[in-house]
């Protein structure tokens, strides 16, 4: 942002506001009355600071700068992001790329990826239902439909569209989406899209979601259930089985969107179906992305053969979105194959999963439901705490992002912490103490924000 984010007389008191609304305080003192200025551009729905949410985040800045927090996002890394990375010049412990299972940059890996380019270039050029497939694509979907054990795949450029597109295009308005209620953002998005009703349950309930079946699924035609492998910000599972004989008994499809468990849950990182015990062809529609476990980008929906068909020739982020770079598809394919061939590397992402889940608690960190595998967020309360945690941790050679509202509940701000097979016992201890230290040094994020407002007149 190139104009400045030092509030007038009008913006302060907004921004006072803005943070005790965000405190849940009632103001200290009155905010200063709005100042009479003559406005110097026009007023029009035009203007982009007009768009929906732009005052917030420009009130958010505001905060920040006013109180002196830096603002911990968009860091250039200076090398390949792993278990470390070199950020300004300097080496930190990193917490926040999703790599696993430490195969980005394998040797494997990184050459397939050398020899797609040497024979097909960087990009694919056109989408392949107009410009033809590369052998890639056909090799990477029949490994990933191997893999879940059905019979057909299809990847494409993006695991947000592959959501979008796929809900997007199997559902229609006479029909019914259910999901969770910290589903992602993309199934919210395709169910939008489809114009199906949408109806969200509490948070890995079954029983929540078996009332709403019951009182409504005879109102639609087609249903859907769609629910995660492992929740993105929470680090917690599903009970699968129990999701299986609620969509057969109300006769649903079963989406799920395992991004995040692929290469985590099950002994061997095959998914929620091995976490669980449940046979991957209990469910209709598994979903996931390659930028995770496979080191890559895109996403990928592995199913019936039927289904897959219908994608390929009617879901508009297929049809009309360039394919996959051919290098990614290599890489990917690659990913996969290191994977199943090495299954200590889950092991050891188990293994370190659990010793910082085990450390934190130990220290009084709130990581709520976490399971202690690849996602462990902690807990700390408002935004502006979160970042300023964030930002001392980074002082101190600890690389780890800050998720703020609106993406969770203003008090449910957190640092969500990726673990890896490649962390050490020892750096995952220094994170851990670090942490307890620095939440420790801060006072409670009121004291702190008021003091520092007050501090700046504000």
């Amino acid at each position: 942002m190139t104009r400045s984010t030092r509030p007038d007389e009008e913006g302060r008191a907004a921004l006072a506001s803005f943070v005790t609304n965000r405190l849940g305080r009632t103001p200290s003192r009155p905010a200063p009355a709005p100042a009479e200025t003559k406005s110097e551009t026009p007023d029009s729905p035009q203007d982009f600071e007009k768009l929906a949410g732009y005052r917030e985040l420009k009130l958010q800045r505001s905060a920040a700068d006013l109180i002196g927090v830096a603002n911990p996002f968009f860091r250039v890394h200076e090398t390949r992001a792993g278990a470390t990375t070199r950020m300004e010049g300097k080496t930190c412990i990193n917490f926040s790329s999703y790599d696993y299972l430490g195969l980005n940059g394998h040797p494997s890996v990184s050459g397939a990826a050398r020899k797609a380019i040497e024979a097909y270039g960087t990009s694919a050029s056109a989408s392949r239902i107009v410009a033809g497939e590369r052998p890639g694509h056909g090799k990477l979907e029949k490994a990933l439909a191997a893999h879940y054990d059905t019979e057909a795949c299809v990847v494409m450029v993006s695991g947000h569209a592959t959501n979008v597109t796929a809900i997007g295009a199997i559902l229609e308005p006479a029909d019914v989406i259910f999901h969770d209620a910290l589903i992602h953002n993309s199934v919210v998005t395709g169910a939008q899209l489809s114009g199906a009703q949408r109806r969200s349950f509490a948070h890995n309930d079954p029983a929540a979601l078996e009332k709403l079946l019951e009182a409504t699924r005879h109102e639609h035609r087609r249903a859907l259930i769609v629910i995660e492998g492992l929740y993105s910000m929470d680090g917690d599972a599903p009970d699968l089985a129990a999701f299986v004989e609620l969509k057969r008994r109300y006769d649903c499809w079963l989406m799920v969107d395992d991004a995040h468990g692929l290469g985590v849950l099950g002994r061997t990182g095959a998914g929620l179906h091995e976490h669980c015990g449940v046979d991957s062809s209990d469910v209709d529609i598994w979903m996931g992305t390659l930028s995770k476990t496979l080191s890559s980008c895109g996403g990928y929906i592995a199913g019936p053969a039927v289904l897959i068909e219908y994608l390929k020739c009617t879901a508009g982020g297929f049809v009309y979105s360039v394919g996959l770079s051919p290098p990614l598809a290599a890489a990917s394919d690659a990913a996969l194959a290191v994977m199943l061939a090495e299954p200590e590397r889950v092991e050891r992402l188990r293994r370190n999963g659990n010793q910082f889940l085990a450390l934190a608690k130990k220290a009084g960190l709130n990581t709520g439901t976490s399971l202690g595998l690849a996602v462990i967020p902690v807990i700390v309360g408002d935004s502006l705490k979160a970042v300023t945690l964030s930002n001392r941790l980074y002082g101190r050679g600890i690389n780890v992002q800050p998720i703020i509202h609106p993406a969770v509940p203003e008090r449910a701000s957190r640092l969500r912490f990726f673990i890896t097979s490649e962390h050490t016992a020892d750096q995952i201890k220094e994170t851990v103490a670090a942490i307890s230290e620095e939440l420790g040094a801060l006072e409670t994020g009121s004291t702190l924000i008021e003091q520092l407002m007050a501090r700046r007149g504000i």
